[in-house]
């Protein structure tokens, strides 16, 4: 066994990638409301398949769904995603809902120590939302 494979994972930061039943609402959401750019475009075939956006150091892929597991399956189902920031999150949340989103809760100080909402994207995918207490 080499030194190294008994050493801990030195992770970077990390990313997901998402199926979407609409890449094009999905794209909209993530770009518009939430404030994501699109760092790279996807094609396949001449037909644009998924984009990379980017938000700060956080990144999500987004991708076309086929349709092969069913289009009525529950996605992001047990799994939430968070992403911490250091701008108010009641702005942001202003800007969700301003744009038509619907949050699941309001900005609320947490006994962890951060101050967060919750929102689903047009799929159904949980994101959390979070500053510091000390950085607001």
């Amino acid at each position: 066994m080499s030194p190294d494979s008994t050493q801990p994972l030195r992770a970077q930061p990390l990313s997901i990638s998402l199926t979407v039943k609409n890449l094009e609402t999905s794209l909209a959401w993530y770009t518009d409301a939430l404030g994501f750019t699109v760092e790279r475009t996807y094609e396949r075939d001449g037909k644009v398949r998924g984009y990379a956006l980017k938000a700060g150091e956080a990144r999500i892929g987004i991708g076309q769904d086929d349709g092969a597991k069913g289009w009525e399956r529950v996605k992001g189902q047990g799994c939430s995603l968070q992403i911490s920031t250091d701008q108010r999150v009641d702005d942001v949340a202003n800007r969700i809902k301003a744009k038509g989103g619907t949050l699941l809760t309001e900005p609320e100080d947490m006994p962890w120590g951060v101050r967060m909402f919750q929102v689903l994207d047009p799929d159904g995918f949980k994101l959390g939302v979070s500053t510091p207490l000390a950085a607001r």
